[in-house]
């Protein structure tokens, strides 16, 4: 019915005869030619449903694959009447945005977002489309353009042959720049300096092709209809003084009108010099053949433009630039012949992924075959003064954690491994693993899981008479084999199912680890230097300390306190109560390290200063904070905790030494049956090391040199075996720090126009800044002299700027806040668009609770089955496959790859289907065709 119905309807639309209605002893011709006519009618109608004649137009200029069109800087000059003379005065200026010259003409607006008027639009569509249209015009100096204007303009009987001197009169005068300043005005500001007048240039002077569109807008009064022109060159000229900045002119367009519309034609040159400044527009412009591409341009501008209500917004309101640009490449693709069913390539992009080839050890060897390119470039890209931050940053954070670390495992090993094994592997690994890993960004460092099955396994050596270091040797050989067989059986295939349900989770949990650790070590500062709460300020200002002695043979008023403590004295006296608040000092050192890193961090953005002084106030931020209350603490000369280095190069226990035996303390069957216990540390290296590579791996940060999850675990398994032989920690990716080593070292735009604030370019890729940190914490053993300065609340506050630093852009954790937020108070956040907020706090209360959990386990000795927790992680995010809709989930956590599998399946069987009746539809043509070809021959 559906079929019938379709039909009699298109009938109707075109008026054709019902083929029931039709003689069928008539001409086979006659049917088969009306047919064909409803066909293509058909088709027409619907092309014009789907694509207007202006986008179908741009279509076809946009669609070859041409070079990337010149940056356009456009300038707008009024013509100025004064005193008789005339004379071009620049009025604004574009690059990206619009800046203009403000009232009293001494200085330039804060660049912002144009905003035209619809009226204003229209009248630029009716000058192009009545003016004069000139394009790739040979010119290379203004008086002859101006000739060859006007000449086309009496030809096409524009204008009369007895004004074209007054009109040649007028675009010829001589064009003053706000950068030049009458003498009065130059002298006044001298020794003031104008950022914003080189901004321009600074920006343009970056794009090596940069060119220029020029407008100009005057009335005039021998004028009695407008004067249009629009030219573009076939080669860009530098035109005498036309233009503010050194860039050579491509476009130009002139207004000159009667008098009296001064603002209408002001209006109408701000609308065309917004468009030449439009990414869209300005390659129509470039491309364009005729007067009617042109058209096409604007129409398809205006099928864009937004309205506000002349009541509701203020027009002289300046709308600041956005913090990120809308991609043009979107609204391109629009008219590419890709988003007209055109093939268009592999849909996926991005990361390679960990699933490797069908063969042995595949995944690593596109690893491999991934990084060999780039090997070089790894190490002298990273010579760059952002590096120097980055390892003075990452340097403090992994000394911090192998000192801590260290004392920990000393204390549950009885010193059989550290402080100096925890420097001394903490090298040793860091410098293999960036020296040869798939992503050297990646920080190796011991974790908590660790710690906790290495005290287990001591405990358990010391109650059954077993040589703990021996069965740790073999524990680690057999974790590395385990890892090499991950490798080789292409393992690393499960990080697909590790959705962001499972990233934000672990990520959370260690940011959270890391904010307790440093909120712990605090309080403990509290707990060794109690506050002394009975002190009162009278006992120094109005009490003395007494020296008394069991003899007079002295006088004690001639010694200090410390001369009559030396000579058996003793201090009598109120005052003698009085310690130095060490608990304050050390929060003070503490809180004040973290502000002032956020403080400087935030810098970056800030108002004060140019850009490249910002930017590397913002780089050294940890390293100026450090440093500062460093300073402090030296000033006061109070016994803060300080950092403590090992400084002899030797075992920390004195009865072991740099090599493990793997034989002759423990029975023969032990070699085999620490196999089982290897099981469990490697979940917990795999996990670990997986979860914190797709984190680090993540398109947020806009890798280009791919992952190597395959070689990371290789590596990291071998080091299993060499730090077991040496005795040394047991080393995997650090998430916290790998994740600040990421964010000490992302780039962005250096040159920027006006107004655009700088793009996230990605990150500086490279080896060099984690081997140099690495190599410093080698040598840390040599820099104590230097180390033992260093308070420990320093240390800890930049832990605590680690934990909270790591969790900037975790969604879960902008979910979580949006408990406490009423509705009309939230942040437009994308999911909230699609998702209703009842389902997106059920979701994140799934988070929490699983956060509380794993949380729980950490804190007792359930930790060691802290990994297996990790994989119940994905078992969740299976089951809420039955809870939420495909949807929901696309918006808040990633389609699961089996649903995603499923979803191409359906796609490729529609297309298989559209295939089949497209196959159908040709036959029938085919059909058609023959029958036409016989009739026509009977005929």
């Amino acid at each position: 019915m559906r079929e019938r119905s379709n039909q009699e309807r298109l009938q109707a639309r075109f008026k054709l005869p019902s083929p029931t209605r039709l003689d069928l002893h008539c001409s086979h011709t006659i049917y088969i030619l009306q047919i064909l006519l409803l066909h293509l009618k058909v088709n027409v109608y619907l092309c014009s449903i789907l694509m207007s004649p202006a986008a179908e137009r741009l279509r076809h200029i946009l669609r070859e694959e041409d070079e990337p069109t010149p940056t356009l800087f456009t300038e707008m000059d009024t013509l100025q009447h004064e005193g008789g003379e005339m004379e071009w005065k620049e009025s604004a200026r574009w690059v990206k945005f619009e800046e203009k010259v403000e009232e009293g003409g001494e200085r330039w607006s804060k660049p912002h977002v144009s905003t035209l008027s619809l009226h204003s639009l229209f009248e630029l569509r009716t000058c192009l489309q009545t003016g004069c249209i000139l394009l790739d015009l040979e010119g290379y100096s203004l008086p002859q353009i101006v000739d060859d204007i006007i000449e086309k303009q009496v030809q096409e009987g524009l204008i009369t042959p007895e004004i074209r001197e007054k009109i040649s009169f007028v675009l010829l005068r001589k064009h003053r720049h706000q950068t030049k300043k009458p003498i009065h005005r130059s002298l006044a500001d001298i020794g003031k300096s104008s950022p914003s007048s080189e901004c321009p240039l600074s920006y343009l002077s970056h794009s090596q092709d940069a060119e220029a569109s020029n407008v100009l807008i005057g009335e005039v009064d021998f004028l009695d209809k407008p004067f249009v022109a629009f030219v573009r060159l076939a080669q860009a000229a530098t035109l005498g003084g036309l233009t503010e900045v050194p860039v050579p002119t491509r476009f130009l367009f002139v207004l000159l009108g009667p008098n009296g519309k001064t603002k209408s034609y002001n209006e109408i040159g701000r609308a065309m010099a917004t468009l030449m400044v439009d990414d869209l527009f300005s390659d129509v412009a470039y491309k364009a053949r005729d007067r009617e591409d042109l058209i096409a341009g604007i129409d398809e501008f205006l099928d864009e433009v937004i309205v506000l209500p002349p009541g509701e917004w203020d027009p002289k309101i300046r709308i600041e630039p956005p913090k990120k640009l809308p991609s043009a490449e979107m609204r391109k693709s629009v008219f590419s012949l890709n988003e007209l069913g055109q093939p268009n390539g592999n849909a996926g992009g991005g990361a390679a992924s960990a699933e490797g080839e069908d063969l042995f050890c595949g995944g690593l060897w596109l690893d491999i075959k991934r990084k060999v390119p780039g090997f070089l470039s790894d190490f002298y890209e990273g010579f760059h003064i952002q590096s120097v931050s980055a390892v003075l940053f990452i340097y403090l954070g992994c000394i911090t954690n192998a000192i801590t670390f260290g004392g920990l495992l000393g204390d549950a090993t009885d010193n059989y491994q550290g402080v100096m094994e925890s420097f001394l592997g903490t090298a040793l690994a860091g410098v293999v693993f960036c020296l040869f890993g798939g992503q050297p960004l990646i920080i190796l460092s011991s974790t908590g899981p660790i710690l906790i099955f290495e005290k287990l396994l001591y405990e358990f050596s010391i109650n059954n008479d077993i040589d703990y270091m021996e069965i740790r040797l073999w524990i680690g050989l057999h974790s590395c084999l385990q890892c090499l067989i991950l490798v080789a059986t292409d393992a690393s295939y499960i990080i697909k199912y590790m959705t962001r349900f499972t990233e934000e989770g672990f990520s959370s949990l260690i940011s959270f680890i890391f904010i307790s650790d440093a909120l712990k070590k605090m309080m403990s500062i509290f707990n060794y230097y109690p506050i002394n709460r009975d002190f009162k300020p009278d006992y120094i200002t109005s009490y003395r300390c007494e020296c008394q002695f069991n003899f007079s043979a002295l006088d004690w008023n001639q010694l200090s306190k410390k001369e009559c403590l030396s000579f058996g004295g003793s201090l009598v006296g109120k005052s003698c109560k009085y310690v130095p608040d060490l608990a304050m000092l050390s929060f003070i050192l503490f809180f004040g390290t973290y502000s002032m890193t956020i403080s400087l961090k935030k810098f970056k953005a800030s108002r004060y200063f140019p850009t490249k002084l910002r930017k590397l106030i913002s780089d050294f931020a940890i390293f100026m904070s450090i440093m500062t209350f460093v300073g402090l603490d030296l000033f006061m000369g109070l016994k803060t905790p300080k950092l403590i280095v090992p400084t002899e190069f030797k075992p920390t226990r004195p009865d072991r030494g740099w090599i493990v035996m793997p034989f002759g303390k423990n029975p023969w069957w032990m070699c085999l049956a620490s196999f089982a216990p290897a099981l469990l540390v490697t979940i917990l290296i795999f996990m670990d090391q997986q979860i914190t590579a797709v984190i680090v791996n993540r398109k947020e940060n806009k890798l280009k040199k791919g992952c190597g999850y395959h070689l990371d675990l290789f590596w990291v398994g071998i080091l299993m075996a060499v730090c077991s032989f040496m005795g040394l920690p047991w080393y995997v990716a650090a998430t916290v720090i790998s994740i600040a080593h990421i964010d000490s070292l992302k780039m962005e735009s250096e040159s920027s126009a006006p107004g655009e604030q700088p793009q996230f370019l990605g990150v500086r890729e490279q080896r060099l800044t984690g081997i140099l940190v690495f190599v410093l914490t080698g040598v840390s053993v040599f820099l104590a002299p230097v180390l033992q300065y260093i308070p420990m609340p320093v240390l800890y506050g930049v832990f605590l700027y680690m934990g909270v630093a790591s969790l900037h852009g975790i969604q879960f954790w902008e979910r979580m806040k949006l408990f406490l937020m009423p509705a009309k108070h939230q942040p437009d956040f994308v999911f909230l668009r699609h998702v209703p907020l009842r389902r997106v706090h059920l979701f994140t209360l799934v988070q929490i609770t699983c956060l509380a959990v794993l949380w729980i386990l950490k804190s007792t000795v359930a930790a060691i089955i802290f990994p297996v927790m990790i994989l119940g992680l994905m078992v969740v995010r299976k089951t809420l496959d039955l809870i939420f809709s495909q949807h929901d989930l696309a918006w808040l956590d990633d389609i699961l790859p089996d649903k995603d599998k499923k979803k191409k399946e359906d796609e490729k069987k529609k297309k298989e289907k559209k295939k089949a009746k497209s196959e159908e539809h040709n036959n029938g043509d085919e059909e058609v065709r023959t029958t036409i070809i016989r009739c026509v021959r009977c005929s």
